[in-house]
């Protein structure tokens, strides 16, 4: 049935109940204590669960900490060592007579205590052992480069090896973070050999002159300073768990000054060919549902790890900080706040924000219960107080700028209270006043669809938080996340476990739009959609009332919030973004022509960018170094003498068709050898990033550093990860495809590309740049993508009709 929030208690009334939980005076007639019951209720429940999470996270970190054997061996091994003592048969030598001796009697109780003893000393040796020996055979990255298509065979030594993986990574089942003391470390690559790859990865770039030049300073750089660079850069090696990510955080992101809007968040959107309501309050709740369960999974580490092949463990460490993660501004550099238990999420609509709790008897809220949560905000009629509306451009705005203000006027009272609400919490919903659209019949509604999710109107998300679901008025939704806590693919695993429930919940069959409801899945589940859009279920009690968070922001405050406004508008009005469906063909012809469908959409980008350039330009593809412990990206570059050797043969009316296929194919391996390097710990960029940090803590100068790190990324690429989740199954549920996720251009005069390969013919590119610049034109480069794309399998088509003839 359709329900409407009925609260006997007003707003005001809510707030003033829980604005004091305890008071204490003294007076002429004694001591006046006043409390009240529910908020103490309230915050016991909340120090009951923090402590139950406690135990659990304890409880958690053990296994983690013996893994892969479980904690039953313990017994199975003291049964075996008891067994032997007690039978006469002295295994180890003289190990329980010596615990036996230390002990005060010699009873049969105290010989099973010895027994004990040797047997926890056994079982740490022959554990401690097992992950050694994992994570020596992890280490080996030799199956990467292996080619496991009908042309090669494995080599006899990956053979060994996938037998031995398969064998020290145990029986039992890992738990989120069970291979994180196996993974290895991250290597340091030798100079030369960085420098090696790096003078190959540039020759396309530069004449012959500005590459004798180029020589020259690497020269100089190699003979040079960089031996004092290297010699302390291994010391971090060996002495951090990872040598590049805490400085990659620290000087990337929470350095940079810039806004975080359109510079450095990025979106993601719906899963498109599926609408399971239309009701954004229901939608809302299901998906803030959803992703508490997701939370859930994480804090008690039931979350499985990702396993490639299903076989080697990428590293977890980036989930902890998914929920309940804040980036705080700071005069000179940013830093990320975590707590470790939130009860509350924070809801954006129409100006006002309302803290939502969302815990009941140490329960989360049920989806109908959240749904009257939701009907209550949507249905307030409330006006927003002076700057409360667009307060968070502060948060989007330049960072010394939001830090400065915080300071002086959010640091105690109503704002302090009302501030920590925001950041404290789970994470942050926006029910936005605008419907996301989209249709198959006309794509280019995309456009504003990723629009309002990358930027929205500039002030109606909280760019702060860890993430901002954001849920239209007709029930889509997407998300506006931050990037200096996790990389995106950490971000996708997550959307798309949320995307695959609710298509779960709605069937196999169901169509785009219109009539879902004859499809939902059998009637006794516990939430999902009803026939009438609502949530399934009744609400076992009345829910806590969402409270308006209150502000008091002074004329300069307003000011302030005014000229952060400004400069985001600024951004937001510069920024065009287009988002191209291409759905003539996709990954399942590019494995017919026996290519990696990166590489084969990687040079259709290459050949894209010189037609729409004429020239070519240092290319950015974001990889992943998550095979070691505290891995998180590193720099592919697509644009190598190979590719571009191609994309010359395309335009060159005298090239035959065998000439640019072997061309093509010669570029698609390279930038595969390239890719697997990166992934291998292997790649340029990070490593010279490094090198630079310490050059400045060293206060050493560099012209070679200075250069290379000053270069503009005019292509930056990125591949939007899926499949991520053993829960999605596309033979079932085939429309359960999300269009992806975007940024923003990295340099003023180029682009920005985020592309999902989202079935066998369906690819979405996601296309930004900035209106100022001339040189750019997303509409026109989505053209040009669409152009080469076609060039290519025309070229293929040729070559197969000529082999057959």
């Amino acid at each position: 049935m359709h329900r409407q929030s009925l609260y006997t208690l007003n707003q005001i009334m809510a707030e003033a109940h829980s604005a004091v939980a305890f008071s204490f005076a003294i007076t002429h007639e004694g001591w006046d204590v006043n409390f009240d019951r529910e908020v103490l209720h309230l915050i016991w429940a909340s120090g009951v669960r923090s402590w139950k999470k406690r135990m659990a996270r304890f409880k958690n970190n053990v296994k983690n900490g013996v893994y892969p054997a479980p904690l039953q061996s313990l017994w199975a091994t003291f049964a075996v060592v008891a067994g032997c003592h007690f039978a006469g048969i002295i295994l180890p030598p003289g190990w329980v007579e010596f615990f036996y001796s230390l002990l005060p009697e010699r009873t049969t109780v105290y010989e099973l205590v010895a027994c004990l003893c040797v047997s926890v000393l056994i079982w740490l040796v022959i554990i401690y052992s097992l992950r050694y020996a994992l994570k020596l055979l992890l280490m080996y990255k030799g199956w990467m480069y292996e080619s496991r298509g009908q042309n090669r065979s494995v080599s006899l030594q990956t053979k060994l090896w996938l037998v031995g993986v398969k064998l020290f990574s145990g029986a039992s089942k890992p738990m989120l973070y069970s291979f994180q003391g196996s993974l290895p470390r991250l290597p340091l690559p030798t100079v030369e050999d960085t420098m090696s790859r790096y003078l190959r990865s540039v020759r396309p770039l530069l004449d012959d002159v500005q590459y004798a030049r180029m020589e020259r300073l690497v020269q100089e750089f190699q003979n040079g300073i960089a031996v004092k660079l290297q010699r302390y850069l291994k010391l971090k090696s060996w002495w951090s768990t990872n040598y590049v990510s805490d400085w990659w955080e620290e000087y990337v992101y929470l350095r940079g000054r810039s806004p975080l809007i359109v510079n450095s968040n990025f979106y993601g959107i719906d899963a498109i060919l599926m609408h399971p309501t239309h009701i954004q309050a229901a939608r809302a709740a299901c998906i803030i549902h959803t992703a508490l369960q997701y939370r859930r999974l994480i804090e008690r580490q039931e979350l499985e790890p990702i396993l490639v092949q299903g076989l080697v463990p990428l590293c977890s460490w980036q989930y902890e900080r998914v929920f309940n993660t804040t980036r705080v501004p700071g005069v000179e550099t940013d830093k990320i706040t975590h707590c470790t238990d939130s009860n509350h999420i924070v809801v954006y609509h129409k100006g006002r924000y309302y803290k939502v709790i969302i815990y009941h008897k140490n329960r989360l809220l049920t989806p109908s219960e959240l749904e009257i949560q939701m009907d209550y905000i949507l249905a307030d009629k409330s006006v927003p107080a002076e700057g409360e509306e667009k307060l968070a451009a502060l948060t989007a705005g330049e960072r010394t700028a939001w830090a400065n203000t915080r300071l002086e006027y959010f640091f105690k009272g109503i704002n302090r209270q009302s501030l920590d609400a925001i950041e404290k919490s789970a994470f942050v919903v926006a029910l936005d006043d605008v419907p996301y659209e989209f249709n198959e019949a006309d794509p280019t509604k995309l456009d504003n669809y990723g629009a309002v999710l990358l930027h929205g109107k500039g002030y109606d998300r909280w760019f702060d938080k860890s993430f901002t679901l954001c849920i239209g008025t007709n029930g889509r939704i997407g998300f506006n996340a931050e990037h200096s806590w996790a990389d995106a693919a950490v971000m996708s695993h997550m959307w798309e476990y949320i995307v695959c429930d609710d298509a779960m919940k709605m069937g196999a069959d169901a169509p785009v739009m219109g009539h879902l409801w004859e499809h939902v899945l059998a009637a006794d589940m516990e939430d999902g959609y009803g026939p009438d859009g609502h949530t399934k279920g009744t609400p076992e009690f009345q829910p806590p009332t969402p409270m308006r968070l209150q502000w008091d922001l002074p004329p300069p405050c307003l000011a302030a919030i005014e000229r952060s406004n400004e400069v985001v508008q600024q951004l937001v009005k510069d920024v065009e973004l287009r988002i191209y469906l291409h759905n003539a063909y996709g990954k399942g012809f590019m494995k017919e022509c026996r290519v990696s469908p990166d590489a084969f959409i990687q040079m259709a980008l290459q050949l894209a960018y010189h037609r729409d350039a004429g020239r070519f330009s240092l290319t950015y593809e974001a990889s992943m170094t998550r095979l070691y412990r505290e891995g998180r990206t590193e720099t592919v570059r697509p644009c190598t003498i190979e590719s571009a050797a191609w994309v010359k043969a395309m335009d060159n009316s005298s090239t035959t068709t065998e000439e640019r296929i072997s061309l093509l194919l010669k570029a698609c391996e390279m930038h595969q050898r390239g890719y697997q390097d990166a992934m291998c710990g292997k790649g340029i960029d990070r490593h010279l990033f490094c090198l630079y940090v310490v050059s400045k803590y060293l206060e050493v100068d560099s012209p070679f550093l200075k250069e290379v790190l000053s270069e503009p990324w005019r292509l930056s690429t990125s591949q939007t990860p899926h499949g991520q989740t053993s829960r999605l199954d596309l033979k079932k549920f085939p429309r359960c495809i999300s269009a992806g996720g975007g940024f923003g251009p990295v340099a003023d005069d180029g682009y920005g590309v985020s592309y999902i390969i989202a079935g066998e013919d369906l690819i979405f590119f996601h296309i930004s740049s900035k209106r100022s610049s001339p040189e750019t034109d997303s509409h026109r480069f989505a053209q040009q993508i669409e152009k080469a794309l076609s060039d290519m399998r025309n070229l293929f088509t040729e070559w197969k009709n000529l082999k057959k003839k």
